[in-house]
């Protein structure tokens, strides 16, 4: 194991990248998932805020395993709120601050040899938190079934899912959606939109038109989500043109309610966009941290 950065400086920064990633997220107008302008599927943005600030402490507490964050995090979310709004942003977040913990600096590096680490007690820890949450569409499986025992380590449960969970995949490819894909994409679109909502909505369409969202899959099937990332590919070059994002909004939220109308919910798009903005904050304190600043 990498030695630890266990100031708590330190993990009060990596607190605040998450929460502002929570927050960045909330703010832009993901069309069918929940956000300022609009809630849905029974959730409110309040929700998803008072959730997100319950997983902070458990999710960033310094030295601990990742199951035991990905369970104390879920568990917090849930006493907070009554229900699931965060299960796939903790599978994701829990590893990235693991690693942001370590030495030295090296996001990705440090994320490899954490999701290499992960053991039988992670894999338990992990399930228990699954099966407490409920997702929407989680069934029964024949290996390595959530409601069984762990019998082996988190990253070899989550390759039994890879392929039909795009959450479960990061787990054995070191992320490779986030940091080959969704972290250089939120970059460019930031760099050449300055508000933070465009840029984020822009990843969240990124990932929704790169892939079937596996959330909308489990719940009603590859044709739907096959027709939602047709949709989703139709507003990706009014999204890049944009100035200002209240030049769009009208027509995004005319989708947005049309996909809620209809119980669509890209929740692992939206996933994989809060753990974007979370390695992407991630990656621009870690060098100022190995300064000793």
């Amino acid at each position: 194991m990498s030695e630890r950065a266990g100031d708590h400086e330190w993990q009060r920064k990596i607190a605040s990248a998450f929460e502002e990633a929570c927050r960045d997220e909330l703010n832009s107008p993901k069309p069918g998932n929940v956000h300022v302008f609009a809630g849905g599927h029974r959730m409110t943005v309040t929700d998803f805020e008072c959730s997100a600030a319950a997983a902070i402490g458990p999710l960033t507490a310094v030295g601990q395993s990742v199951g035991t964050r990905i369970f104390g995090a879920v568990a917090a979310g849930i006493e907070a709120v009554k229900s699931n709004t965060n299960l796939g942003i903790i599978l994701l977040c829990a590893p990235l601050a693991a690693a942001a913990e370590t030495l030295p600096f090296d996001l990705k590096g440090s994320l490899s040899g954490v999701l290499k680490e992960l053991d039988l007690e992670d894999a338990e820890l992990a399930f228990r938190a699954i099966v407490r949450a409920s997702p929407g569409g989680l069934g029964r499986v024949e290996r390595h079934d959530v409601y069984a025992p762990a019998t082996v380590n988190l990253r070899e449960a989550m390759a039994e899912s890879a392929g039909r969970d795009r959450v479960a995949l990061q787990y054995v490819t070191d992320f490779a959606d986030v940091f080959g894909f969704g972290e250089p994409l939120f970059a460019t679109m930031l760099a050449d939109l300055p508000d933070r909502r465009l840029a984020t909505l822009a990843t969240y369409l990124g990932f929704l038109t790169a892939f079937p969202d596996s959330h909308i899959i489990r719940k009603h099937g590859l044709t739907v989500a096959e027709q939602t990332r047709r949709e989703a590919s139709k507003l990706v070059a009014q999204v890049q043109a944009a100035k200002r994002l209240e030049d769009i909004l009208p027509g995004i939220l005319v989708w947005d309610a049309a996909l809620k109308r209809a119980n669509i919910n890209p929740g692992t798009s939206a996933d994989l966009t809060v753990a974007t903005l979370f390695a992407h904050r991630l990656q621009n304190i870690l060098p100022t941290a190995s300064k000793g600043d």
